[in-house]
């Protein structure tokens, strides 16, 4: 499906000569020597881009087109520990096969799907090796996901308990229920999924006037004029001409991109963009060529190879060229580097499409995502995107730029002329949190959240670092991930935090490489600091037990990790 990048460097002076002899590239004996020549330099500059991309910390190279400081911390996998995580993963291959010829010869019974025997000729519906890591790995700690909560997904939720007689094959509710767990897993970033306050007052009126659902699509009689508000709402927040929403955050992207490019388009995606992006991009038809995350270097090297080569094949211009970035990516904690981004697409002339699932009221002085957060202008911004699942507590996702753009869409979005109409009450719900945030509603709620989730987030960062874990992501990212890297702590740091009466979210493989499984925490603006501080002891104290503390950092309350020697290090910077 996707379009590897040409291997070709770009080169005025070769494509002059070739024209001049008119010779091919490669034909000619002193063009092949240069091209070898520079083959090498690239080989070097690679190697060179490499030993960069190992540092701890990176920061962007064009310093002139940031208003703040921009800092990322991406420790390098200690080799041990890489070692060793590798080994637990072959030991649990090993130990899955064993089981599966247990189950071949029925004496462990097999719980997943198969063919029939009456079945067995025809062609297979499932396949069985593809099965093989959820039967034997991701059941080993199945425990840790899919667990009901039982109230309003703020500071601390209710959990139900259960229990699994078949190795978490199924699981039982026994009745009990896990009362006042910390919450460090939900996207609640300000505390707006709650039960009480304004938003909820506001919801509730809602129903009594217009009920639950429309039971329509827009384009029909779906069509509620506070529908119409949310949008103007979301436009004027956004500070763009128009915008629209949808019922759904997932299908905001997966649906949009196909109406947006189609064959004889060009994708450049960031390699760690989300599924919801990656599945858009491939129903769209157009090509895909993906660039390694946040490198600016990689993406302008694939914009100049597409200006200069054009299609394959046919070497015609390219219809469009859409850059598709994210604004906080959900599992590394990081930003984009939006400032290089629009930059380059300037340059190159190609349309941006930025998604703000995360980002868009959690980042920025005034709350309007990673284009508030560098002080840049939307307009620059061809395709705004973001949901309402996260900051606003609420449901669906919105598209926003251009009065063209959106009326476009309007009535080539599958998304928007099959779905149904967004529910009133959620429709309300996104109102009154914009208005919060903006400070429409006369009070400074907002405001007063958006600190609150900034000083929650720098505090709850440097804690752990000084802690001595590996902390992934930006200084002022909400999502933060923390690495577990080997797959038995896994399960075990999601079940002894959960002990510790804290709930958190775990990710390994597939989700993640395989030697960087971890736990993402999601900061609110809810947390207090002694919620934080609680959460902080306990992760501290599971650290030690499972010896987490990985960091080779020197600071002055982590000392090296446990694995390691502590005058190990000594001669490594802090």
């Amino acid at each position: 499906m996707a379009e590897s990048p040409a291997t070709k460097e770009a080169d005025g002076e070769e494509v002059c000569r070739s024209l001049k002899n008119g010779l091919k590239p490669e034909r000619n004996g002193s063009a092949r020597s240069l091209h070898r020549n520079r083959k090498r330099q690239n080989d070097r500059r690679c190697q060179a881009d490499e030993e960069e991309e190992e540092e701890e910390e990176t920061t962007p190279q064009h310093d002139s087109l940031y208003s703040r400081p921009f800092t990322e911390s991406f420790e390098e996998t200690p080799m041990l520990v890489a070692v060793l995580t590798n080994v637990g993963y072959v030991i649990l291959i090993i130990f899955g096969y064993l089981r599966d010829l247990l189950r071949h010869w029925k004496i462990e019974q097999r719980h997943i799907a198969r063919e029939k025997e009456e079945q067995k000729d025809f062609v297979p519906l499932y396949r069985d090796f593809q099965n093989f890591y959820t039967r034997n790995l991701y059941m080993r700690i199945r425990d840790n996901w899919n667990r009901p909560i039982c109230s309003v997904p703020g500071a601390k939720m209710d959990l139900m308990d259960r229990t699994s007689h078949d190795y978490n094959w199924t699981f039982e509710y026994n009745g009990r229920t896990m009362k006042d767990v910390i919450n460090l897993g939900s996207y609640n970033y300000l505390g707006f999924a709650e039960n009480t306050g304004p938003c909820a007052d506001s919801a509730a009126q809602v129903v009594r006037t217009y009920g639950i659902g429309v039971a329509s699509t827009r384009q029909e009689i779906g069509n509620l004029d506070k529908h119409e508000e949310m949008e103007k709402q979301v436009a004027k927040f956004l500070g763009v001409e128009s915008a629209m929403a949808f019922g759904m955050g997932f299908a905001t992207n997966s649906m949009n991109i196909p109406a947006l490019v189609g064959k004889g388009c060009l994708i450049l995606s960031d390699e760690l963009n989300h599924t919801s992006l990656v599945l858009g991009a491939r129903l769209s038809g157009a090509t895909i060529r993906v660039f390694k995350h946040n490198n600016m270097q990689c993406l302008e090297k694939l914009l100049s190879e597409a200006i200069i080569y054009g299609q394959p094949r046919t070497h015609r211009p390219w219809k469009k060229i859409l850059i598709v970035v994210e604004g906080i990516y959900s599992m590394e904690g990081s930003i984009v580097r939006l400032p290089e981004v629009i930059t380059l697409k300037k340059r190159y002339k190609a349309y941006l499409y930025l998604d703000e699932a995360h980002s868009i009221g959690a980042l920025g002085h005034r709350g309007r995502g990673v284009v508030d957060y560098f002080d840049l202008d939307p307009r620059d911004v061809d395709v705004l995107m973001g949901t309402f699942t996260k900051s606003f507590g609420a449901a669906g996702g919105y598209i926003a730029g251009k009065r063209e753009l959106i009326e476009y869409l309007r009535s080539h979005s599958h998304s928007a002329v099959y779905a149904a109409s967004m529910s009133p009450p959620v429709v309300e719900q996104i109102i009154t949190s914009m208005k919060c945030i903006m400070g429409d509603d006369g009070t400074s709620i907002g405001c007063k959240r958006l600190q609150q989730l900034a000083e929650n987030t720098t505090y709850f960062r440097r804690r752990l670092r000084e802690m001595g874990f590996i902390i992934y992501g930006n200084d002022d990212s909400p999502v933060i991930p923390m690495m577990l890297y080997m797959p038995a702590k896994i399960g075990a740091f999601g079940r002894e935090m959960l002990k510790k009466n804290i709930g958190v979210v775990v990710v390994g493989f597939p989700a993640t490489s395989l030697v960087e499984s971890r736990a993402r925490f999601c900061i609110s603006a809810a947390h207090s600091k002694e919620i934080l501080d609680t959460a902080l002891s306990a992760i501290s104290e599971v650290g030690d037990v499972l010896q987490l503390k990985y960091s080779r950092r020197l600071t002055q309350n982590a000392p090296s990790a446990h694995l390691f020697a502590e005058n190990m290090f000594e001669d490594i910077d802090d």
